[in-house]
Order: structure tokens, then sequence, then C-alpha cells
């Protein structure tokens, strides 16, 4: 039965192949030659849509400034506004800081007050005050100074300053998320731009082929159809090196933006080759260090202090508060009233709440509630990071495979293409398997290019999930 669908399947390849030959070269035998038509150049030799824009867009970047991984960060550290903002809004923190301070300090203003009035008046309606008004001009000077509000005003002080190192936290977080989003974007520039390598080398190969190829056509040594399958590969190549330029374009894009410019600088990246080592055999340890080093969860839990702390303070909004006072002046002008021509007082004063609608008990209750979502965020927060060291653990290990069996994939593929290649200018084979071979040779370049770069990203995910230098 296996014989049988063999010859088949013979047969139907010879009858295509013949009527391939045929309408190739139609009647040749019958009609009388022709006069020879005006020469037309071969579809290798046309210019290829596409190649020359290709070829100027490389060349545009031939002349650009190098840039380094480290040269890439300082600049975003400088020049992204992220960065920027991070330590303005920790600069505000300092400053409530001294604001929540300054509850602890003397209180003094200077005070100048003239007035006039109708003889013999009094204020006798409106609200409870001092009926007696004067002709009168004075100045002096009042002091204000709270002796003690049973620590509320301590909390609040502590409240600020956790917030203010929670700000400094978070700013660190920012420099480290702007340090990973450079890093991605160098090295996916890096990774396109060596793609675009791959794909001019495979366009110059290829190239080759074609050419060598027509000119056995022309002697009548290979078929057009050997031809076609070598302008098929040829276009594939193309195609791929346009991607491959575009890719490149996109990336330069976005390692400007993330470098803090509007327009795309044309900057060429120069990668700094670093030994390959595995990842450490447990996660354990990477995780109890992620916990310990991540600005985030250092600053979410000075988030939580500072939410306790205020919540201290919103309880002693109940107890008393005793303050000082004291005020003396001058009084130049008494418009012949009975004073002295100087005044002085001092006096202490003490403000015990009763009752306020139960505005103290829900202004407590409602910090209580925060913190303790506060927390909950902490927690959350720590079950994240962990989950991400592990994963990114596991990408790194993989990633590091990857790159064993890329580099053997590439090894295999350039063998069984220079085999493929031997045996079809022998004629031991048909251009169907040399452009299988011509496939799977360019596939795994790309595999072998990806898998480089892309171990290298996950190490540097790794490294910022654990808050470690890569």
């Amino acid at each position: 039965m296996r014989s049988r669908l063999y010859l088949l399947a013979i047969a139907i390849f010879s009858c295509v192949s013949a009527q391939a030959q045929t309408q190739i070269q139609p009647q040749t035998q019958i009609q009388p030659p022709l006069p020879s038509p005006s020469p037309q150049p071969a579809p290798s030799q046309q210019p290829p849509p596409g190649r020359s824009l290709a070829a100027n867009a490389l060349a545009a970047h031939a002349g650009d400034p190098t840039l380094t991984l480290k040269e890439a960060e300082d600049l975003a550290l400088k020049r992204n506004p992220q960065i920027t903002i991070g330590k303005l809004q920790a600069l505000v923190s300092q400053q409530n800081v001294r604001e929540s301070r300054s509850a602890l300090m003397p209180n003094a203003y200077l005070s100048v007050t003239a007035a006039d009035s109708h003889a013999g008046s009094r204020i006798t309606a409106g609200a409870l005050n001092n009926p007696i008004i004067f002709p009168r001009a004075a100045s002096g000077v009042t002091v204000s100074q709270l002796i003690t509000d049973f620590g509320r005003t301590n909390n609040l002080l502590a409240s600020s300053e956790y917030q203010a190192k929670a700000a400094d936290m978070l700013a660190q977080a920012t420099a480290a998320q702007i340090v990973l989003a450079v890093d991605q974007a160098f090295f996916n520039a890096l990774e396109t731009k060596a793609l675009v390598t791959v794909a001019q080398e495979t366009v110059a190969t290829r190239q080759t082929f074609v050419d060598k190829i027509q000119a056995l056509t022309s002697a009548k040594l290979k078929s057009d159809i050997d031809l076609s399958f070598a302008n098929v590969d040829l276009a594939r190549g193309r195609l791929l090196l346009l991607e491959a330029v575009n890719n490149y374009e996109a990336s330069l894009n976005s390692l400007s933006a993330i470098l803090g410019y509007q327009d795309q600088q044309n900057f060429q990246p120069v990668e700094e080759i670093k030994d390959t080592a595995p990842t450490a055999p447990d996660v354990n340890p990477l995780v109890m260090r992620a916990l310990q080093q991540r600005p985030e969860v250092q600053a979410l839990t000075d988030q939580v202090l500072e939410a306790e702390k205020f919540a201290n303070a919103e309880h002693d909004l109940k107890r008393p508060t005793i303050s000082a006072l004291a005020a003396a002046g001058i009084t130049p002008v008494r418009s012949g009233q009975p004073l002295t021509d100087w005044y002085g007082a001092a006096g202490v004063n003490i403000n015990i709440p009763l009752f306020n609608g139960f505005m103290f008990d829900a202004r407590a209750k409602a910090s209580d509630l925060q913190t303790e979502a506060n927390r909950q965020r902490l927690s959350d927060l720590r079950n994240n990071i962990a989950r991400d060291v592990r994963n990114a653990w596991q990408d790194t290990n993989r990633a590091y495979e990857r790159l064993s069996v890329t580099r053997q994939l590439r090894e295999q593929a350039n063998l069984a293409f220079d085999l493929a290649q031997s045996r079809y200018s022998l004629g031991l084979s048909s251009i169907v398997e040399f452009s299988q071979a011509t496939l799977q040779k360019t596939e795994a370049d790309i595999e072998s290019t990806d898998a480089e770069y892309q171990y290298r990203l996950t190490q540097i995910v790794l490294a910022y999930t654990m808050s470690s230098p890569k």
C-alpha cells in the first residue's frame, strides 16, 4: 500500500513539473523563433522596494554619538521629569515637618491699633463683647506659647517625620523604576540593532545566492523554479530587514522618551560585554533580601507608622490644652481716658473639650481605620514583591537555559545550511531543501540573538525586584 502511494505521489509531482515547464516555455518547438525582446532586468537586479529606505535609515545612524548603559542611566536621573517630581515631593514633606514643629514654638506678633468713636457711645447689639469703645492709638506685642496638649502636637510632629521618610523612600523607588525602564529600553535598542545586523547579513547572503542562480539559469544549468525560490527567500530577507529597521527606530524613540527628550535622539547604544553566570540556586534568600531592601516596602512601613502617630494625635483631641499668653505695649493717644501710657499682662489658658457633636470620636475612628488599611497595603505589597522575585528568578533561570539551547540551535542550523548548500551545489538536492535550511538558519540567528539580550533583561529585572546592584 505504501509503495502504491509513493508511486502515485511521484506521478503527480512529475505531472505538475511537466505542466510548469510547459507554462514557462510554451510551444518552443512548434513556433518559429521570434525576435529577441528588449533586455529586461532580472528579478534579482530590480531595485527592491524599501531597500533604499532601510539603507538610508541605517546610514543616518552611522555618525551618531555612542551611549553606554551607565551614561543612559545618569542622563535619565538628570533629565527625566519623574525624578524631579519625586525630589520635589520629598522637599514638600520636609516643609510639612517644619510646619508641625512650629506648634511647639512661641508665636509672637505685633499689633498697631487706632480707633475713633462717637462720644459716649457703646456697642449694644451683637455677640457678647466688651461694649466700651473710645478714641485711641496704641501698639504692642503679643506672645503665646503652648505649654502642653498632652502629646497631640508631638504625635503630629512624629507623623509628619514618618511621612517625610516615606516620601524619600518613594523618591528612591521612582528613581529605581526609571533606571529599570532605561535599562529595558537600552537593551531593547541593542537587541533591535543586533537584529538589523542579522537581517543585513541575511539579505547580503541571499542576494549573492540569487545572483549565482541567475547566472546558472541564464546558462541553462538551473531552472526558473530555482530562481523563483531564491527570489522568494530574498524578498523575505528584505521584509525582515525593513521590520528590523522599523523596530530599531521605535526602540530609539522609547529610549529618548525615557531619557527626558521630546524628540528622537539618534544614539548609538554600546554594549558592555559581561560574563553570563547562573543565578542563585535558592530563591528564598533573594525574597528576604527584597523585603528588606525594596524602597517601596520601607516607604509603606513609614506610612503605617505615620498613620499610627496621626491616629494617636486624633485620640488626643479629647485632652485639655494648656497655653500661656503675654501682651505688652504703649498707648500714647488716650483721648482723656483714665489709662496709663503703657500696658502689660500675662495669663494661662486651659481649654477642656466637653462636647462637639462626636466629631473627635469620628476623627479618631477614621484614623484607626486608615492605619489598618495601610497595614493591609503593606502586607499585600510584601506578598506581591515575593511573587515578583520568584517570577523574576524563574525567568532568569529559563533564560539562562535558553542560552545554551539557542546556541546549539544556531550551530546545528549553520551546519545544516552548509550541508544543504553543498548538496544543492552538487545537484544532490532540490532548491526546496536549501530554502528550508536558509529559513532555519535565519530563525536560529534571530532566536540566539534574542536569547542573549533577554537573559540580560531578566537579570536586570531580578536585580530591580531585590533592589540590588545589577
